[in-house]
């Protein structure tokens, strides 16, 4: 690697990536890869997960290994950093990306506040809220007396504002999570260890059942985006690795959003 580039080498260290098997969190894990990083890829879904492991090994990118957790149940998120730690050793970095959808927003037939249903509501906070701050509880614990680290959070520029589209807990729980990664940013800062959170727009990928690569909704989507598209999963990679690597030295408590212009409208 180049002398400029140096500041994005993740050789030798060791990375966890949650919601690994598809997605944003596939995209992630690869580029950690391509950096030079042992990657654990973490998933429930375990067959979803084997395949993507496979397809990178298959790609040449041989330093990854794959955990199936529920990031939601304290006890398997407790068990898969004791795992990694036996394994390799204590994490350098942390992506908690498992995240889901909650369905429809407003605008659309059946998404009102009316109709939210409150199993559904739990289960995406328990994953997207929960399933975070287990992650992040887990990573701090290891990370402070090692007083390095770099925890890196998939939030959502419906984090940052109402949007019409996202379902009630979704919003909820992205919100919530933006703060939660401020509050971890500021009291994890006198260890060493660095806290942020992107904040993706539209993606097209498998999340509220790959809505998003349908062209009709990607057209009416299309237009509320500056940029004038619909993002593909690899264009993630680029702030994953700057948010995972010595180039973010100087950084923590951001939100970064990844959204082709919508945020700023």
């Amino acid at each position: 690697m180049t002398r400029r580039l140096h500041m994005f080498d993740l050789g030798g260290q060791v990375a966890i990536v949650t919601g690994a098997a598809s997605g944003l969190g596939l995209a992630i894990a690869e580029v950690l890869l391509e950096a030079g990083a042992t990657v654990a890829m973490v998933d429930s879904n375990g067959g979803a997960l084997a395949l993507a492991v496979q397809s990178l090994r298959d790609s040449g990118l041989t330093g990854v290994l794959e955990s199936v957790a529920d990031v939601s149940k304290e006890e398997a998120v407790g068990a898969l950093f004791d795992d990694i730690a036996a394994t390799l050793r204590a994490p350098d970095i942390v992506f908690a990306n498992a995240g889901v959808s909650a369905g429809r927003g407003f605008v659309v037939e059946g998404g009102q506040l009316q109709n939210v249903e409150i199993d559904n509501w739990q289960r995406v906070l328990d994953i997207n809220l929960s399933g975070v701050m287990l992650t992040m509880r887990a990573a701090a614990r290891v990370m402070k007396p090692l007083k390095r680290g770099r925890i890196i959070v998939t939030a959502s520029i419906a984090g940052l504002r109402a949007e019409a589209l996202s379902g009630y807990a979704y919003v909820a729980s992205k919100a919530a999570v933006i703060n939660l990664v401020r509050q971890a940013a500021i009291e994890l800062a006198p260890h060493g260890v660095l806290v942020n959170a992107i904040a993706p727009g539209p993606f097209a990928t498998e999340i509220n059942g790959g809505r998003l690569k349908l062209p009709e909704s990607a057209e009416r989507m299309r237009t509320y985006i500056p940029l004038g598209r619909i993002a593909t999963a690899d264009e993630i990679k680029g702030v994953a690795l700057l948010l995972a690597s010595g180039a973010s030295s100087y950084i923590t408590g951001a939100i970064i959003p990844v959204d082709g212009g919508a945020s700023a409208r």
